[in-house]
């Protein structure tokens, strides 16, 4: 999703070679292969096929299978987006090569080293030779931990770019109709994260706050490959099943985000969905103790919450009045063409 908008900006100059590299980290199809047709991206240029496994293991394969391509293709830039494994392991093989680096969506931070996300944010933005921000906070944050102004540009919030590129069909995508409701009166729920779905305990404790609210509320639930694992072994499909939470298989971008567009409110402890109902005006409730994405918060339509708090918060997010949301800067659908006049300033 971040690197579809920079991929086909920087296909429209006459200087850049855009070379995609998936490293195969997400390897279900419809958390990968359909993004990429949605986002209308070709196959991947290379394929490192990593695969799932422990956070040391993708690292590690990662890296071993993208030094043979670097020492190969030796790019003039590698471009790292986000904070999944991949981010950090990509960042480490090029730096040691002495390949420039670039991360796309720097500085953010849960200020949470629990987050395996958040070493791979703290480590990236360490070794990369430029950090492109969405917001200000990033840009605070780069400075506080001691790196160099001129390093850091703010370009903005690319997933917006994502979300207007494909907005049209979005809008004519319906998926609503699919699960029998009407726009405004069902809410969606994505949840992944390990501190919430690996603890049969604490995954029991959200399901049972979920399930109360679905009486208020028809939740429809796009369930991740690592969560329906942890479901199952839990015991909880039946409770879902007996709620009225509907549980359908990971959704493409399009499909998903027109939930999204026509959604109530959103129940998530993902990061890009905070952003994206911030910048629509919808309701979000973030499963965490913490988000590194603070203005979503400051200036947007998300709040946190935990299992214990949900059924207050999502009672709140009910009586909240629709209005026209406030605008974040750079958060405007241009954040690629930023990013290449960024690039073509360093590399050139």
């Amino acid at each position: 999703m971040k690197v579809a908008p920079l991929y086909h900006a920087l296909r429209k100059t006459d200087w850049a070679e855009p070379v995609i590299v998936h490293t195969g980290q997400h390897y279900d199809l419809n958390m990968s292969d359909v993004f990429f047709q949605d986002l209308a991206l070709p196959e991947p240029h290379i394929h490192l096929g990593v695969g799932s496994g422990t956070h040391a293991e993708q690292t590690g394969n990662v890296m071993i299978a993208y030094e043979r391509v670097l020492l190969e293709k030796r790019p003039d830039l590698v471009v790292v987006v986000g904070d999944v494994n991949s981010t950090v392991a990509a960042t480490i093989a090029a730096v040691k090569l002495g390949i420039k680096t670039a991360h796309l969506e720097a500085g953010l931070r849960s200020f949470d080293r629990t987050m395996p996300e958040e070493i791979n944010r703290v480590v990236t933005d360490a070794l990369a030779d430029l950090l492109w921000t969405p917001s200000p906070d990033g840009d605070q944050n780069l400075l506080r931990e001691g790196v160099a102004k001129e390093k850091i540009h703010r370009v903005g919030n690319i997933m917006i770019d994502s979300l207007e590129m494909l907005r049209p069909r979005v809008e004519q995508e319906r998926a609503f109709a699919t699960y029998s409701v009407q726009p405004g009166e069902y809410g969606l729920i994505t949840l992944h994260r390990p501190a919430n779905v690996d603890k049969e305990e604490v995954l029991g404790r959200i399901i049972k706050g979920l399930c109360d609210a679905s009486e208020r509320l028809p939740l429809i639930f796009p369930v991740h490959p690592r969560t329906r694992k942890s479901l199952g072994q839990a015991g909880l499909v039946s409770r879902l099943n007996s709620s009225h939470i509907r549980l359908v298989e990971p959704l493409g971008y399009i499909p998903f985000m027109s939930l999204v567009f026509n959604s109530r409110l959103v129940i998530t402890d993902s990061g890009g969905i905070q952003e994206e109902t911030t910048y629509l005006g919808i309701p979000c409730l973030t499963l965490r103790p913490n988000t590194e994405r603070p203005i979503t918060i400051t200036h947007g339509t998300n709040r946190l919450c935990n299992s214990e708090n949900l059924s207050q918060e999502f009672s709140r997010a009910l009586e909240r009045q629709g209005g026209e949301p406030e605008r974040i800067e750079f958060w405007d659908g241009h954040t690629a063409d930023r990013v290449v006049a960024s690039i073509r300033k360093f590399v050139l």
